[in-house]
Parts: structure tokens; C-alpha cells; sequence
């Protein structure tokens, strides 16, 4: 799941040369980057036992640890296994110009004596290690080269016709788009999306046909272009065999577009789904950032979200702001309302909510005209707008 994540835990920098320059902190850190290496080759033998028995679910296995191991990858370990792999070729040249220099003081992951020299890796195994080499490049943000290698890496994928890489070439998909979405240029990748879309569907690639489709959502979405998202949900078919994950995200950027277009109960139940989808214990993230829309999007039916929501630990403090719209909207408070706004305005806006919330303020003043009605037997529209703060009567009496 493609969800911003922000790291905010404070951490001593292992790699820095003054760590590197103490003995003890340097063979630690050796030997953790072999431990990598190792974890790395069996993916490896994990990718071409998938390639070999022609069963997806190795390569699956690998895939799902990515999370883990991009947490692990450095320099040294990326260097290490692609000299372990790759015989002296162009090809493996190539891939080693990509990977960041060594630290002073680094010391190099010696290769274990081989009994026979290295073949040249299935495409598969390829792939998989350019996949790692552009993960890095995002983590360490490097965009520049990082647009690159991508590039590179999906020439390579669109040159192979092998069911055996579908799973990888998926993930390739989704950085590949990712890259193009952090370097603001989103709208330049949207016609190869659409080419392996097409690819995909005619090969019966699931996985791949998810994660293009929701590549091209996230595009459209970018650029406020709803009726084209709405066209591309009508006209093609998600895939009911595809991950949690990728079917959180499409119930998520469904309930976007359903929340645009005013369907606002349809939007309910997408989101709602795209929740108890998402991984309950990981992809904080994503909730957060589909639970916000939620929240407004029940304040548009006219509903007020349970308070339980916003005492969840994982997004109590990012729910705030919404927490306060809730109460401005229950209390039909338009002045709170409007300080509320003009308080958290940025948050809303990068949030994707700012246009949803103002439709709010209808619902706010009938809230608000509602108690009124409850508390007197007669009061004019004039008098109504004076105690609520609107420009005029007329206001009052057409709500």
C-alpha cells in the first residue's frame, strides 16, 4: 500500500564515519550486511525456484519481505550481492553505477569462494535486483538517478514475455510511477500505464492489472481529473483475485471519486471497506489518510462519527483537526467552523479534503437552524442571520 509515511523516530546514524571509525560498531555492522547478503541470495534461490517449478507463490513469498528488506539495504550489501551474482558484463557494470559510494572507513562484504564462475541470473533475478537498487535510490532520495534506473528497469521488464515475472514486473509498475509522482512528473508516465494495462489484461496478469489500474487512479486523482477516473473504474474490471492491499487502495480512490461526484453513501461503504482491507497492524498511513476522508464524508450524510474513532492511539493525533470540524459541525458553531478552517486550511488541502469541507458549512447552518427552530415557536429569516452571522436574510430563508 501506497500511503505517505513519515519516519519520526529519532535514530543514531550507523553509517556516519564517526561510527564507522569505531572497531566494534564496524563488525557489528559487517555482520549484519552479510546476514543481509545471505537473506538476499535466498530470495534468490527462493525467485528461481518460482522461475523453475513454475509456481508463483516463492516469488510471492520474496515479495511480501520488501517492507523488511529495504529496511536492511546499504551500499555494501547492494554491491556485495550483485557482484556475488552478475559474471564481468556490461549488464553488471551497469547495475554497480547505480549503487551509492562506500563510506570511509566501510569495509566490503567479502564474496564466498565459488565453485564455478556465475551465470548470468533469469530475468527474474534481474529484475528483482534492480527493483532493490530503485527502492534504495527512493529511500536515500536520489530522484535524479532514481528516474534513471527506472526507466532502465522497465525497458527490461517490457522486453520479457514471461508469466513467471508478472509478480515482480507489478511491483516494478508501482515505483516505477512512484518515481514519476515525486519528481512531479505524473502526467509523462500515464501513457505507459495505460500500454501494460492493456498488456496485462490480455495476458491475465491480476496482480499486474491491479496495480496499474491503481496506478492510473492515483494519476488522475493527482491532477483533480475525476471523470476520467470514473470513466477508467466503468470501463475496466478490478481483478477479485487481487491482494488486500491493492484492493484497499481501489476502494480508497473509489470512495474519492464517489465523495467528488456527491454519492456520498456510495463513498461511505468504499471506505469503509478500504478500511477493514488494510492491514490492521502496519500501513498506519493509509488509515489515517482514509479514515480523514471518512469522517468528512459521514459529516456530508449528515451523520456524526463515533467518538471511539478519534481515541484510536495510531491516529489520535492526526485525527485532531477532524475532531474539531466534528464538533463545529455538531454544534452548527458556524464562526467555530470557520476558525477551524482557517486553523488547519494547509492540512485539509494536502489532505485531499479542503473542497469536500466546505460543502460543509450548508450542513452547519442547518444544524444550527435546527436548534434554533427547537428553542423558538417564531423568529424571522432576518433575525436567523443575524445570530447565525450570514450576509443576509435571503441566505437564512433559502436554507
Amino acid at each position: 500500500i501506497m500511503a505517505p509515511v513519515e519516519q519520526d523516530v529519532e535514530m543514531k546514524n550507523v553509517d556516519s564515519p564517526a561510527a564507522a571509525s569505531d572497531p566494534d560498531t564496524t563488525e557489528v555492522k559487517k555482520d549484519a550486511d552479510v546476514l543481509t547478503v545471505q537473506d538476499l541470495r535466498e530470495h534468490v534461490r527462493q525467485i528461481d525456484k518460482a522461475v523453475s517449478s513454475k509456481e508463483p507463490r516463492f516469488a510471492l513469498r520474496v515479495l511480501r519481505s520488501l517492507p523488511g528488506t529495504r529496511r536492511k539495504l546499504n551500499g555494501n550489501v547492494l554491491r556485495a550481492i550483485i557482484n556475488q551474482l552478475y559474471p564481468a558484463s556490461s549488464e553488471k557494470e551497469a547495475l554497480i553505477a547505480f549503487v551509492e559510494q562506500p563510506l570511509p572507513g566501510s569495509v566490503e562484504i567479502e564474496a564466498p569462494r565459488a565453485r564455478s564462475a556465475a551465470k548470468v541470473p533469469v530475468p527474474e533475478v534481474d529484475v528483482y535486483i534492480h527493483l532493490l537498487l530503485l527502492v534504495r535510490m527512493l529511500d536515500t532520495n536520489r530522484l535524479e538517478e532514481a528516474t534513471e534506473c527506472s526507466q532502465q528497469l522497465i525497458s527490461k521488464v517490457t522486453a520479457q514475455n514471461r508469466r513467471t515475472l508478472d509478480l515482480i514486473a507489478a511491483k516494478c509498475y508501482f515505483y516505477h510511477s512512484r518515481v514519476f509522482e515525486l519528481t512531479n512528473k505524473l502526467d509523462l508516465v500515464r501513457g505507459l500505464l495505460h500500454a501494460r494495462l492493456r498488456t496485462s489484461t490480455l495476458r491475465n496478469d491480476y496482480e499486474g492489472q491491479a496495480v496499474l489500474i491503481n496506478c492510473l487512479l492515483r494519476n488522475y486523482l493527482h491532477y483533480a481529473l475525476y471523470d476520467q477516473a470514473d470513466k477508467l473504474v466503468s470501463k475496466s474490471v478490478f481483478p477479485e483475485s487481487a491482494s488486500n492491499n491493492e484492493w484497499a487502495r481501489f476502494l480508497y480512490y473509489l470512495g474519492r471519486i464517489k465523495a467528488a461526484r456527491l454519492e456520498y453513501s456510495d463513498a461511505h461503504k468504499h471506505l469503509v471497506q478500504a478500511l477493514r482491507k488494510a492491514p490492521q497492524t502496519a500501513a498506519v498511513g493509509f488509515r489515517q489518510t482514509v479514515q480523514k476522508l471518512a469522517i468528512v464524508v459521514e459529516l456530508l450524510l449528515g451523520d456524526i462519527p463515533e467518538r471511539a474513532i478519534f481515541r484510536q492511539a495510531q491516529l489520535r493525533k492526526s485525527l485532531a483537526p477532524y475532531f474539531q470540524l466534528t464538533q463545529a459541525v455538531r454544534l452548527g458553531n458556524l464562526q467555530r467552523f470557520g476558525e477551524v478552517l482557517e486553523n488547519f486550511g494547509p492540512q485539509f488541502r494536502s489532505d485531499h479534503t479542503f473542497t469536500l469541507i466546505l460543502r460543509l458549512r450548508q450542513n452547519v447552518i442547518k444544524t444550527a437552524i435546527r436548534s434554533i427552530g427547537l428553542s423558538y415557536s417564531r423568529i424571522s429569516p432576518k433575525d436567523i442571520a443575524r445570530k447565525l452571522g450570514l450576509d443576509s436574510a435571503e441566505d437564512a430563508e433559502f436554507i
